[in-house]
């Protein structure tokens, strides 16, 4: 998620009030904000999240949380969560189970794969061009 990575740098990086949408008209915003508890690996998280909607109801399509962390001298996202409302689709590959972290290896895989397409989609459709400081909101 090279593009998220990008916005979240002009944003002036992750903060706990995180909260940015970015308008790019013929495309649903792009909402990315900061989770309120960290995640499956007590890391800064995130949400990345398209938001449609249907009979007056947000939908996500989709929304996928990434922990934040820091390899080899570069901020990283990790995925761990995904969910399309219009699907009727929840998926965890990585979490906390009665206190164990739980990895689902080939679901994390796949959640990783959809997030390098995802990542070629908002690079293509212009988001880390369309982001202004008008699109910092938190």
């Amino acid at each position: 998620m090279q593009t998220v990575l990008r916005i979240l740098e002009r944003a002036g990086g992750y903060r706990p009030t995180l909260y940015l949408k970015i308008e790019n008209p013929s495309y649903m915003a792009l909402v990315i904000e900061a989770v309120p508890e960290p995640g499956p690996l007590a890391l800064p998280a995130i949400s990345v999240t398209h938001y449609g909607e249907q009979n007056g109801d947000l939908m996500r399509d989709p929304e996928m949380c990434f922990e934040l962390s820091e390899r080899g001298g570069n901020l990283a996202l990790d995925s761990y969560y995904f969910r399309n409302d219009y699907m009727g689709s929840e998926q965890w590959s990585r979490n906390l189970v009665n206190g164990q972290y739980v990895v689902l290896p080939d679901l994390h895989k796949l959640h990783e794969l959809f997030a390098e397409v995802w990542d070629g989609n908002l690079r293509s459709h212009g988001f880390a061009e369309a982001f202004t400081d008008k699109s910092i909101r938190g």
